[in-house]
């Protein structure tokens, strides 16, 4: 019945859907409130679970997150390269390795750093072959640094292509249908044109103020000949934002250490695994599913579930335990940085706009086990869904039914409530523990050292709450309401500031 309902009304139940995460974020915000007038011991009942939801993610990534770091430290300082060239002494060498850096007003100095990251891999640079998109209404200026980073590069790789995105009517304007774009350019030209076999390349969505291991390539082909499905596979590795950790303002680099964290940790839980911000795929593959959908902002979700779902379920993502290094949100001023990291972080929260686009291809689907769709799907909702949920819940719900109902505050589970929920949130500093001794571990070394700066460096950390608001929960909401209210988020590039070039692992 609603998969039939589903098909017969698809712009009703889009509508419906792109309606039901910001009516599930907002009940479960304004419950304590208004519940604890009304049920105050759900509402006790509802901080508690929570609480001991927390305390479970927080052990899961101190645990994981330890894991991950390890093989990310032992990969970093081992290349697979000559065990390669030992199992596969003629293969290896057949692999080619597409990138497609989309690019929109991006300064010439980020595209030369990500550039020459990808001129140190290891794996040999005439089988790497770059493609440039830029978006046509950049002008003047794509066409100047396209010449310059020609010039500079164009005999380091295999090829260096560059390409105008135009305009295109139905697109949304964006990194998801630039990159489309690029990866169609890169096809004709190394497939059709040079005759390259199809399956014997990846393709790989690089940001462009990313910064690819030297390793990477090595350990991506590795991977790629020995899995046993590597057309139904994507490539993560973890993505810090070091680059420029040390430019910008203290709130912003503990969001940028937590997140890097995660990052890390995630790797080793892969039921959380999907693809993000730069990644890889068979060329094959994209090829067959229609590449990039152009119509979408978050495009790297949407790709896995496009993939997930073409493959009836045969898809997922398999980690490279190695680093990629990005920039951290900057801008030119202490408030102009703040505002830049706030509309990214809104920008990622915009992601929920996927959640229909999955919940109806999981509804419609007959072809893959229920169980395991339901698992897949579900953790995704769980994320999106409790992103601007989260903060209020595990700060402030615990105060609201002994505060605003006098009569409960005077029951035993109304006495005990602060404290329980206050013990359990306590255990979960565990977790900030673990990010703080795994970033201490991956962040590069100050370039002013002093007394005060390692003890900054931890106090920074008691930030995470105030950080957490602003750039967590208020940019979550935000996004969930737009979506509600169908105020639908047009693509902002994140500002970027030229930095002098660090090597991040220095």
């Amino acid at each position: 019945m609603i998969k039939r309902y589903f098909q017969r009304h698809p712009i009703r139940t889009k509508r419906a859907l792109e309606i039901l995460p910001g009516l599930v974020s907002w009940s479960l915000i304004l419950f304590p409130i208004w519940g604890s007038f009304i049920v105050p011991k759900f509402v006790a009942y509802y901080v508690i679970v929570f609480a001991v939801y927390w305390l479970y993610r927080s052990v899961n990534l101190a645990i994981f997150a330890g894991i991950a770091q390890k093989k990310v430290q032992k990969n970093s300082k081992n290349d697979i390269l000559p065990t390669l060239k030992k199992q596969f002494p003629k293969r290896w060498q057949d692999i080619h390795h597409v990138v497609i850096i989309p690019t929109f007003q991006e300064p010439l100095e980020t595209l030369e750093k990500t550039i020459t990251g990808l001129s140190k891999q290891s794996y040999p640079r005439k089988n790497i072959h770059i493609m440039l998109s830029f978006e046509e209404r950049e002008g003047k200026e794509a066409d100047q640094k396209a010449a310059l980073l020609q010039k500079k590069f164009g005999k380091t790789f295999g090829h260096l292509w560059s390409t105008r995105h135009p305009d295109i009517d139905g697109e949304i304007k964006g990194k998801s249908s630039n990159t489309a774009w690029g990866a169609k350019k890169a096809k004709q030209l190394l497939v059709d044109q040079d005759g390259i076999k199809i399956e014997n390349c990846t393709i790989t969505s690089e940001d462009a103020d990313a910064v690819l291991h030297p390793f990477y390539f090595s350990y991506l082909t590795h991977s790629f000949l020995t899995n046993p499905k590597p057309h139904n596979k994507s490539w993560q590795a973890a993505i810090c934002f070091y680059n420029n950790i040390w430019q910008v303002p203290a709130p912003i680099r503990v969001l940028a250490a937590t997140q890097s964290v995660a990052q890390i940790h995630i790797l080793a839980t892969r039921d959380r695994l999907i693809n993000f911000s730069t990644y890889t795929v068979s060329l094959k593959h994209v090829d067959e599913i229609g590449y990039w959908d152009t119509d979408v902002i978050p495009e790297d979700y949407r790709l896995f579930f496009k993939s997930y779902f073409a493959k009836q379920g045969d898809f997922d993502v398999e980690p490279i335990f190695l680093p990629i290094y990005a920039d951290a949100a900057q801008s030119t001023g202490f408030w102009a940085t703040m505002l830049n990291q706030y509309e990214q972080m809104k920008r990622w929260a915009w992601g929920v706009s996927d959640d229909q686009y999955i919940i109806r291809h999981y509804v419609l689907d007959n072809k893959i086990p229920i169980i395991d769709k339901t698992l897949r799907v579900m953790k995704v909702i769980e994320d999106h869904f409790l992103w601007p949920v989260n903060w209020f819940a595990i700060t402030i719900s615990a105060m609201m039914p002994p505060l605003l109902n006098d009569q409960f505050s005077r029951t035993i589970i109304g006495k005990t409530l602060p404290q329980v929920s206050s013990t359990l949130l306590t255990l979960s500093m565990v977790s900030m523990l673990s990010m703080f001794f795994i970033d201490a571990k991956n962040r590069p070394p100050r370039p002013k050292k002093n007394f005060l700066s390692y003890l900054s460096q931890p106090l920074e950390f008691l930030l995470i709450p105030i950080v957490g608001f602003f750039f967590g929960a208020l940019p979550g909401i935000d996004a969930h309401t737009r979506l509600m209210f169908g105020k639908y988020l047009e693509y902002r590039v994140t500002e970027k500031v030229a930095n002098p070039t660090q090597d991040p692992k220095q």
